[in-house]
């Protein structure tokens, strides 16, 4: 775990400077500068685009990931790359093409009468095919074991361009409509960044010889699209169909209560920056011990992580929402059931990565497949019963079937569970401390509240945690800090 550890951490503050500036961006920028129904737009812009990520990227993200290793010389790695690169075109030129001659019957459809929406239908093409092509080079470098520039990246740049943009609205020097077509450019411009570094650790060599086990390849990533595209569904069909049903402004609600209880699912994102590649590697070699380990560690790891955020959001969710526009805080009870769901996601610790990188796949995307359409008729019976609360409803019955499904494979499988005696232990720190500290309130300014709130949570919390040494690589990563032995 010595190079997880370490990549993760830095991916970790990584990720969570780039939430910060997000945080900045989402709770006072956006929600002051930008009307409610404009910053509905550029979420449901943005939030249909990577619904459509994994069928513009053709797959061949993950692709790169589960193959890469089985390449053993120069020749055969630069052939396999030289394949990685062109085929998203496979998708990505027809689907230009019929955009193109049939834009007004899709930009009707995609917008269901709302004129805003259907003047912005194109940007979710050219979002869907950068969002694409920086996850394509983002794996190229991390299977060079190099994720944390690519991580920078991805959590980082956009966002504080995103926050310069938003200043130089509120200096009314751009417009609102200039601010979408913008915040898109800055999107292009990340991933030809991206493509500059990772071109830079590997230079691409074009060879179009023939690729030993293209069949296998290409049946994968094939399939593989199905995998993200049920991942995305479930996890953006609710903002794309609460604005699909004409309420640009939920979607601004909604979209601040999501990014809130995102907060839970960095360590996770941090951690399988390193794990997926170092996953595949242990399946590849059939080393199932290494995996069997991974497996629990990563799973005990991130759940006593994200289970300690998720305290400090439900616990002062209410002060949170004091230091925004009251109509945000109809996401309340989104924050809840969301951020469930991502801690449900983060016990799973690198179970997604077994299911993707190992011979078992298609059954799996058959099943996901399934849970998607269950997500999306649920969120046509909720969302018009419930509103944003029915959006959260459908998509935490959702990803609780759909985990619920993919731990019982991995153990029918490969007879491996991620938990151990310290994950009823967790769970039960994770209550009691809940129970303790919710009805606790100071009656200072919402920050300091916050603030101190926090710090008792912990101490307590990390307090137990360490002295009952939970996670040995928690502890000793503790100790490191302290300057202990």
């Amino acid at each position: 775990m010595g190079i997880v550890l370490n990549q993760s951490i830095k991916n970790t503050i990584i990720t969570y400077l780039g939430f910060g500036l997000g945080a900045i961006n989402t709770l006072f920028l956006f929600t002051r500068f930008l009307s409610d129904e404009y910053f509905g737009l550029i979420t449901f812009i943005l939030s249909t685009a990577n619904i459509l990520m994994p069928l513009m990227a053709f797959g061949v993200n993950n692709t790169i990931i589960k193959f890469y290793s089985g390449f053993k010389t120069r020749h055969s790695q630069n052939s396999f790359l030289t394949l990685i690169l062109f085929l998203p075109l496979i998708i990505i030129l027809p689907f230009g093409a019929i955009g193109y001659l049939a834009f007004e019957s899709l930009s009707n459809w995609i917008s269901n009468g709302n004129v805003l929406v259907k003047d912005y239908v194109w940007l979710i093409y050219i979002s869907a095919i950068v969002f694409a092509y920086f996850e394509v080079y983002y794996s190229w470098a991390k299977v060079q074991m190099k994720s944390v520039f690519g991580n920078f990246m991805k959590e980082v740049f956009h966002r504080l361009g995103t926050m310069v943009l938003l200043f130089l609205l509120y200096l009314k020097l751009i417009t609102d409509d200039e601010l979408i077509i913008y915040i898109v450019l800055v999107y292009v411009i990340r991933t030809c960044i991206m493509m500059i570094y990772a071109f830079g650790i590997r230079k691409p060599v074009i060879k179009f010889s023939k690729v030993s086990n293209v069949t296998d390849i290409l049946k994968y990533t094939t399939l593989i699209i199905v995998a993200g595209s049920v991942a995305n569904i479930i996890l953006e069909i609710d903002k794309f169909m609460i604005g699909y049903y004409n309420i640009l402004e939920n979607v601004a609600y909604y979209g601040v209560a999501i990014y809130i209880a995102a907060v839970i699912g960095v360590p996770s994102r941090s951690m399988h920056q390193i794990t997926n590649p170092l996953t595949a590697k242990y399946l590849n070699e059939k080393n199932k011990e290494g995996l069997k380990e991974l497996y629990k560690k990563s799973s005990l790891n991130l759940f006593i992580i994200s289970g300690f955020i998720y305290l400090l959001i439900i616990l002062n969710i209410s002060e949170l929402y004091k230091l925004i526009p009251e109509q945000f805080s109809q996401g309340i009870l989104v924050v809840f059931l969301i951020g469930l769901a991502k801690l449900f996601d983060n016990l799973l610790g690198n179970n997604n990565a077994i299911l993707f990188n190992s011979d078992y796949y298609r059954m799996v995307l058959i099943q996901g497949a399934f849970l998607a359409v269950i997500s999306v008729l649920l969120n046509i019976w909720f969302i018009p019963k419930f509103g944003l609360n029915g959006a959260a409803y459908a998509t935490f019955i959702s990803v609780f079937i759909y985990n619920v499904v993919k731990i019982s494979f991995v153990y029918r499988k490969f007879k491996m569970l991620p938990f151990s005696e310290n994950t009823i232990n967790v769970t039960i720190l994770i209550f009691l401390t809940a129970v303790v500290f919710y009805f606790w309130d100071f009656p200072f300014h919402p920050i300091v509240n916050i603030g101190l709130k926090s710090m008792l949570i912990g101490v307590a919390y990390g307090g137990i945690c360490y002295f009952f040494n939970f996670s040995e690589d928690i502890t000793k990563l503790l100790n490191s800090m302290l300057k202990r032995k």
